[in-house]
């Protein structure tokens, strides 16, 4: 079934359809996918974003912000629960790679169910990493 994948870089995406990939993924229980102005900006503001397609079916997403030179943040990697253990993720994820200067280095932070997969496709656990999430404090004042 792999064989039947396709796979496209950029061009306009059907606010609903991805949302619905979204739910069918698992990624939509931690994205804010009851608020189409937000899904809408996301995907508007990322400047990379490669989908995997099974027919007129979209089955994969790959959003990622970056400036192609030095550093990509890998904001989203979805793929359909019914097309998931296919090489679509690792697919996408090489094609972002392939869209990249060679030297970038490519960042993401992984959902809790993905955690074991990443190291499986060339991930490296980066323990200098940090969050603060919405609503935290902001850096004191200099």
């Amino acid at each position: 079934m792999a064989d039947a994948i396709t796979y496209r870089l950029g061009g306009l995406l059907d606010l609903d359809e991805v949302i619905e990939l979204y739910r069918a993924s698992t990624l939509g229980e931690r994205r804010p996918i009851d608020d189409r102005a937000a899904v809408a900006d996301m995907l508007r503001h990322a400047n990379l974003i490669i989908t995997a397609w099974d027919g007129a079916l979209a089955v994969g997403i790959a959003r990622t912000m970056t400036d192609f030179s030095y550093v990509a943040y890998l904001a989203d990697l979805a793929v359909r629960a019914s097309h998931q253990r296919q090489g679509i993720g690792k697919e996408l994820i090489r094609r972002t790679r392939a869209a990249l200067s060679p030297g970038a280095l490519l960042v993401l932070l992984s959902a809790p169910k993905a955690v074991d997969y990443y190291p499986h496709v060339g991930f490296i656990r980066h323990p200098q990493a940090w969050t603060v999430k919405a609503g935290g404090t902001a850096p004191p004042a200099p």
